[in-house]
């Protein structure tokens, strides 16, 4: 506890990856750091250097990137990790009405079960979002100044104005980059597209977190209690015999229909009837809270693709900014698909470019908007494809994905465009 001359607290977001052990897949029990700087489970670490029977250099390695030190480091305990990993456990309970317990003492197993997946510690979002705001109004006055200093200026070249817009955006779950390009070359069109730019910037953040408040403080009052996981099984193909459309597929006999899961869904997504419609709505609705649902506008399908091999089509037509792919039930529920170790998607834009997020990596694939996705799953031999479906399917981009652990059908509409929608077809 602080006392009355410390200085106030800094906000930090807490996940459960931050803290996590990626031999166990659970918070750290008696981290230890070796000398790259990787940080595990001293129990996990030991384990595996021990089931090594060969007794060169590389059994002392690191399982994350394989640096292999002369001989055995010593394993140190982490007592900044630890207190770290403690507090956060003991948030997590508070959070779910339970008395606190070191993340310590449980086991790897109950540690992942027991975390929330993320902790905001202690500023709220709508605070984050005012600080934006007022961040962007800055960026627009210095605009305003520097366009009034323009006759006294030199300007030099300007990076590409896109490119910055979107990675302003990159971790908002708005439509920032309006995909305006900057195209005069003399300085003064060039500040007056920057700060027309900055201007759409600042009204798209004070829209935003304007209506995610009333979300938000439904979110800091109490967690129902989190509903057991979908258990993991494969999806059945559909009766071949039922007409689906006119097209004949070369993937019919794997064609799947997954329905969205609405556990899930967040509180701007609504679900039609027969589940295979999403579509953003103008207020919060009345879902139940729970650490199963996301804090963006994304859903999960309640499939669990844990075999063998699928296909499935998404229409994207009534949607101007869209991500569909696949993650596991674990992805942190506060971060964006494609942007995790354990998700993958394609993604349009909005701003004429198409792209595939793979481990945190993007890959730029083009301009054309595919109006219908189709997505192949092949567990068996660890591949994931993207494909445009017109009279036939063309590949777009073809990516690895583990095949250890079920996946679930993803989908991102993101900017919160109001009657925006993904159909499952």
């Amino acid at each position: 506890m602080a006392g009355p001359g410390s200085p106030p607290a800094v906000p930090v977001w807490l996940a459960e990856d931050d803290l996590c052990c990626i031999i166990c897949q659970g918070l750290l029990a008696w981290p230890v750091t070796l000398p790259c700087g990787h940080s595990f489970c001293k129990n996990c670490l030991t384990n595996l250097w021990d089931k090594h029977k060969e007794r060169t250099r590389s059994r002392w390695c690191c399982p994350t990137c394989r640096e292999a030190p002369e001989q055995r480091p010593a394993l140190c305990k982490n007592t900044l990790l630890q207190d770290l990993v403690d507090k956060y456990s003991s948030a997590v309970c508070e959070l779910e009405n339970r008395g606190p317990a070191p993340a310590s003492s449980l086991n790897p197993k109950s540690r992942r079960r027991a975390a929330s997946p993320r902790v905001v510690i202690p500023r709220s979002l709508t605070a984050v979002g005012e600080e934006l705001v007022e961040l962007v109004e800055q960026l627009v006055d210095t605009v305003r100044s520097l366009q009034s200093h323009l006759p006294t200026l030199e300007l030099g070249p300007d990076p590409d104005l896109s490119t910055l817009v979107e990675d302003f955006s990159s971790g908002v779950d708005l439509p920032l980059a309006s995909g305006k390009q900057v195209t005069s070359s003399a300085p003064e069109g060039k500040m007056s597209n920057i700060l027309r730019d900055l201007e759409e910037i600042q009204e798209k953040l004070r829209e935003n977190f304007m209506r995610k408040e009333a979300a938000e403080e439904q979110m800091c009052g109490a967690l129902a209690e989190v509903p057991a996981a979908p258990s993991a099984f494969s999806c059945p193909t559909p009766d071949q015999n039922s007409p689906t459309s006119n097209r004949v597929s070369r993937f019919a006999q794997w064609a799947i229909s997954p329905t969205f899961d609405l556990r899930s869904a967040s509180l701007y997504l609504q679900v039609s009837e027969d589940q295979r419609t999403v579509t953003v709505s103008p207020r919060p609705l009345s879902y139940s809270l729970s650490c199963e649902r996301f804090f963006v506008s994304q859903v999960f399908c309640s499939q669990a693709l844990s075999l063998g091999r699928q296909y499935w089509e998404v229409d994207t037509n009534s949607c101007s900014h869209w991500a569909v792919g696949v993650a596991s039930w674990e992805m942190n529920r506060g971060q964006i698909l494609g942007r995790t170790k354990d998700s993958w998607c394609l993604e349009w834009k909005g701003t004429g470019q198409l792209a595939v997020w793979s481990m945190n990596k993007e890959t730029l694939l083009g301009s054309d908007r595919p109006g219908v996705v189709g997505i192949w799953l092949d567990l068996d031999e660890g591949k994931l494809a993207f494909y445009a479906v017109t009279s036939e399917e063309r590949l777009m981009h073809e990516c690895e994905v583990p095949g250890s652990c079920p996946l679930y059908p993803a989908f991102w509409l993101y900017g919160l465009q109001v009657g925006n929608s993904l159909t499952i077809k």
